[in-house]
């Protein structure tokens, strides 16, 4: 998979006036901020739609005098955005997954009022307590982009959902704590996303037996994660691919069609054990 740009116009002279290693740095930072500063401006015009919880559907039944033929069917997908968003940033990934053949998928806002991790995760655990009794399936798949996917994580690891959650996709999740941004700390849950906070030292905690696979998918030019590494999953007990995305930033994971292209296969892949897992660790989008 490859994210591909078109190229700046001034690029002959941008590669003439600086050594070549930086101005190849220089020009995919360059190109990475123009292209996360338009996803800002799409989505600010798109957050108002996503204030508000999207409307719960029921799956229709088939009509029992339709023959079903046996098919593996694939589990609901769950999306949770990141700090002070809502499920308009996942605009884009819901129409790419609708069109491969993921169609039930559901979004959850969770309040931008949200001051505890732990709390956001009950709330989540209720939510796909519910998709699983609406769609009669037993098991979920999670993408969590930023924040969301911490969330997700804390559901699996500390509330036992790894039994509900097959699959959990983060997009540039600080998984071992962020320091970017000092005077955001007034805020208590980016307190939580600090390096050594209690949240994350519970995290770090032993989760043997855990049922869950991990799929980290983290960028070279996230802005937000300090260091960037900190958006890889490491830990002993969980079963964890982690991705790296070269040439775009934070805003771009959930938006970019490369991306999608890699959650779809992180979704749909078999789990056949730790070696596929870390023959999939060198995969890189670029």
């Amino acid at each position: 998979m490859k994210v591909t740009g078109t190229a700046l116009p001034f690029l002959p002279l941008y590669r003439r006036l600086l050594p070549s290693r930086l101005a190849g740095l220089s020009l995919a930072l360059l190109k990475a901020t123009a292209l996360e500063l338009a996803i800002l401006a799409g989505h600010l015009l798109l957050y108002p739609s996503g204030i508000t919880q999207e409307r719960r559907t029921t799956p229709a039944l088939p009509s029992p005098d339709t023959t079903q033929l046996p098919t593996e069917t694939s589990p609901p997908v769950v999306l949770l955005h990141g700090f002070i968003d809502n499920r308009s940033v996942f605009v884009l990934l819901r129409r790419n997954l609708a069109q491969h053949g993921r169609h039930q998928v559901e979004s959850l806002n969770y309040s931008p009022l949200t001051c505890d991790i732990r709390t956001a995760a009950e709330l989540l655990g209720r939510h796909i307590e519910g998709i699983c009794e609406r769609t009669g399936s037993r098991q979920v798949d999670v993408v969590g982009h930023s924040l969301g996917g911490l969330i997700a994580r804390y559901y699996v690891q500390r509330l036992g959902g790894d039994h509900r959650v097959r699959t959990l996709v983060t997009l540039g999740t600080p998984h071992s704590g962020t320091s970017v941004v000092p005077l955001a700390n007034a805020h208590p849950i980016v307190r939580q996303m600090r390096p050594g906070s209690p949240i994350l030292e519970e995290l770090a905690l032993p989760a043997p037996g855990c049922r869950t696979h991990f799929v980290s998918f983290w960028s070279d030019l996230d802005h937000l994660m300090d260091p960037l590494e900190t958006a890889c999953i490491d830990h002993p007990d969980l079963l964890a691919q982690n991705v790296r995305v070269s040439g775009v930033g934070h805003l771009a994971l959930p938006v970019h069609p490369a991306v999608a292209a890699g959650i779809r296969q992180a979704l749909d892949s078999t789990r056949t054990g730790a070696a596929t897992v870390a023959q999939a660790d060198g995969m890189t989008v670029a």
